[in-house]
């Protein structure tokens, strides 16, 4: 509606505009024309102009010269710290597998168990070794460089019975005797393993000449040693002796040998009979094979070239990592050892380890293997030769022993 004209008195019964056009309106009798001023102010009671709009605060806009604009209501950094945040949560623990450990704890106990089983067996085998005196005492070779092993192939038949008399072919002999005498050097050349026909005629002392194996006989280990001294001049530091079913046993725990025999070779006295060329040998076959000599015309010379070879073949099987591995096997072998196994007193756990692994390197080109130097085949020396081989020997010098001198049949030619 529109204003009513100047000078007319708004009656009340015109209606009230307050609401819509502010305090200009309000109260009676005041007015902008009669006071002059903007309007009349709210007296007590009196609402505020529901229309009127408040004012807003301006944003401020950022400072010049390119100032970032700071918030006024986050905290300000301190002068010369930064503002500490709040740390970062550490990770939760890691979980440990219970399972893995397990596992883990189980493989360390089976290689500890396994360790002791290695060290333990020897060690036990060790104690059940017969050890002989072999020390002759008296005038002896003194003290020479590397080390000098007598292996003795003993024919005792103790603790054979009578079935594995007649299956070996050994018969019932009484006594012990030696099928087998070798010299195995040691030192700063090639090995050299040098077999000593037992029919060699030596002088024995006490007794005289005869056959080398008779002092074996008459005076036992020292006996044997004193004239093997006598004989070479090279001093014996270690003695092992391995009787037939010790040597049997052997082969049998190493899962036997391979032999390679040049003829056919059937001995019913030896119970051989095996065809030529190599094959692969039980204990049985392989005694049989050692201790013939009526299948070939150079008799106790080709069986001494067939001690060394099997004796080498038994020591190769016996070191390979299978015999360590296969936990059968290696008690087996240190078992059937030690049942014929005879050793020097003065001959140590360790010596004989290291005997077993030099008779492993005394073929090809990491050994020597010879028969000592004969004349015929008698086997009377060859005094001259075997004086000059048993002097390298003696010195240690076994990088410089010739051909002519090292003969698998000790014959010159």
């Amino acid at each position: 509606m529109a204003e009513p004209p100047k000078g007319r008195r708004a009656s009340t019964d015109d209606p009230d505009y307050n609401w819509l056009y502010g305090s200009r309106h309000s109260g009676a009798g005041s007015s902008s024309e009669s006071t002059g001023g903007p309007g009349p102010t709210a007296g007590a009671g009196h609402d505020p102009d529901p229309t009127r709009m408040l004012p807003t605060m301006e944003r401020p806009s950022p400072r010049r010269g390119g100032q970032p604009y700071e918030d006024p209501t986050r905290p300000q950094e301190r002068a010369g710290r930064p503002t500490r945040r709040p740390a970062a949560a550490p990770p939760p623990p890691r979980q440990k597998k219970p399972r893995r450990r397990f596992r883990a704890g189980w493989v360390r106990t089976l290689v500890l168990v396994w360790l002791v089983f290695l060290v333990a067996v020897p060690l036990w085998a060790w104690s059940q070794v017969d050890k002989v005196r072999t020390d002759p005492g008296g005038d002896r070779p003194a003290e020479q460089s590397g080390t000098t092993y007598l292996l003795v192939g003993s024919d005792s038949r103790e603790g054979l019975t009578r079935e594995e008399q007649l299956e070996f072919g050994t018969g019932r002999g009484e006594g012990r005797r030696t099928d087998t005498i070798m010299l195995l050097h040691t030192g700063a050349g090639p090995n050299l393993l040098m077999s000593i026909p037992r029919d060699s005629i030596l002088e024995i002392p006490g007794y005289g000449s005869n056959k080398v194996n008779a002092a074996f006989a008459l005076g036992g280990p020292r006996l044997l040693v004193e004239t093997l001294e006598l004989a070479t001049g090279i001093r014996i530091d270690d003695y092992v002796e391995i009787g037939f079913g010790g040597f049997v046993n052997v082969i049998d725990a190493v899962g036997g040998i391979e032999i390679c025999p040049k003829t056919a070779m059937k001995d019913p006295q030896a119970n051989l009979d095996i065809e030529k060329g190599c094959q692969e040998a039980d204990g049985t076959t392989a005694l049989g094979y050692a201790r013939s000599r009526k299948t070939s015309a150079l008799g106790d010379i080709d069986r001494a070239r067939h001690q060394r070879e099997v004796v080498s073949a038994v020591g190769s099987e016996a070191v390979s990592p299978w015999s360590v591995i296969n936990p059968v096997r290696y008690f087996r072998l240190a078992d059937s050892g030690s049942d014929s196994l005879r050793v020097g007193k003065d001959t140590s756990l360790l010596s004989t380890m290291r005997f077993a692994w030099a008779m492993t390197r005394v073929d090809g080109d990491s050994g020597l293997t010879c028969g000592v130097p004969i004349a015929d085949l008698a086997v009377n020396w060859d005094q001259e030769r075997a004086d000059r081989l048993f002097e390298l020997i003696r010195e240690d010098r076994t990088e410089d022993v010739p051909k002519s001198l090292c003969k698998p049949s000790g014959l010159a030619n």
